[in-house]
């Protein structure tokens, strides 16, 4: 499958790297606004194009789909020119900026009969799926606590006064878009849409969130995820259930997985995991294309939706507007 790059930086690196892994794939086309950067990326992994034209790249006959790694409120734009163009979209998280703007996309998705899909990894990693399939053993599941916490190499900048993409809100940017959506995504493919949601967030001066905690109550459960990127935390994630408690070691790319029963045995239900984290989303999209199906069933509209309709609440609620909103 011959692929086309909207995004030229460390993310587009890892994941052409996970992707050269699978058979067929190929890289054809950089799109960069500068010739300077496409040329450079191009020549790093022999790329044969390069575009700096958005619409002449969409329109490109030197690839089929294309994967968008640029800061979160350009993503409709692009993934909407592409789509119109007969391209298949493999978008990273998060999808877009907002709820309505990402059902605008699956319309677009629909109408042309392409798939479009978010590229949030985690939930097509072995060991999420090892979680879904053994999430049984543990009964009658009371508590979801989801933690990811991880200091930006950025924050220092910003504490000098060079606020980077990372902290704009123009960008659609922030501690729950950027590190929250990875502890809300899973949940939301594990145990669905929640009845009510209570943010709180520390905003920082740029306008976005430094960091955030969030409620959640389901009919039998509740659930609490925390999310910063202005400290660091070391705390595991857990599913609480009436017979047992699943540990997962990173809730973002799960690698240790156990299950402490309450009689006090301990099941290790980990996978051996065989690749870097991106192939396995990767290999998803791929094989969505080729199978001639337009939407995963771990990574669906429905998900990305309920994720993102979620978010906005969210967003709403700790007073974070992004100029995408309006």
């Amino acid at each position: 499958m011959k692929f086309g790059i909207i995004g030229t930086n460390w993310i587009t690196e890892r994941f052409i790297e996970a992707a050269q892994e699978i058979k067929g794939f190929s890289l054809t086309t950089v799109y960069s606004r500068t010739e300077e950067r496409a040329s450079e990326f191009a020549r790093k992994f022999n790329v044969e194009h390069i575009e700096t034209n958005l619409e002449a790249f969409a329109a490109s006959k030197d690839f089929e789909a294309v994967y968008i790694a640029t800061p979160n409120s350009l993503h409709k734009e692009q993934a909407i020119l592409c789509m119109k163009n007969g391209k298949h979209v493999l978008c990273e998280k998060p999808i877009t900026s907002n709820a309505k703007d990402l059902q605008e996309m699956v319309d677009v998705a629909k109408k042309h009969n392409v798939v479009l899909m978010e590229a949030l990894k985690s939930t097509l990693l072995p060991n999420f799926i090892s979680i879904q399939e053994n999430l049984h053993k543990i009964g009658e599941v009371r508590r979801y606590i989801a933690s990811y916490c991880q200091y930006s190499s950025r924050y220092d900048k910003y504490k000098e006064g060079i606020v980077l993409n990372a902290f704009k809100p123009e960008f659609s940017n922030g501690s729950l878009m950027d590190i929250g959506i990875y502890t809300i995504y899973p949940m939301v493919v594990l145990f669905g849409a929640p009845n009510t949601i209570k943010g709180n967030a520390i905003m920082l001066e740029s306008g976005v969130d430094g960091q955030g905690s969030v409620l959640f109550q389901y009919n039998k459960m509740d659930a609490v995820v925390t999310h910063s990127k202005i400290a660091n935390s070391y705390t595991s994630t857990e599913i609480q259930g009436e017979d047992g408690t699943i540990i997962i070691d990173k809730i973002h790319t799960p690698e240790k997985v156990q299950i402490l029963y309450k009689d006090g045995t301990i099941e290790d239900i980990s996978v051996e995991q065989n690749h870097a984290s991106m192939y396995y989303e990767a290999a998803e999209f791929m094989n969505l294309v080729q199978n001639g199906q337009f939407e995963s069933t771990a990574n669906s509209h429905k998900h990305s939706l309920i994720t993102h309709t979620i978010l906005d609440e969210i967003r709403k609620q700790i007073g974070l507007v992004y100029p995408a909103d309006q």
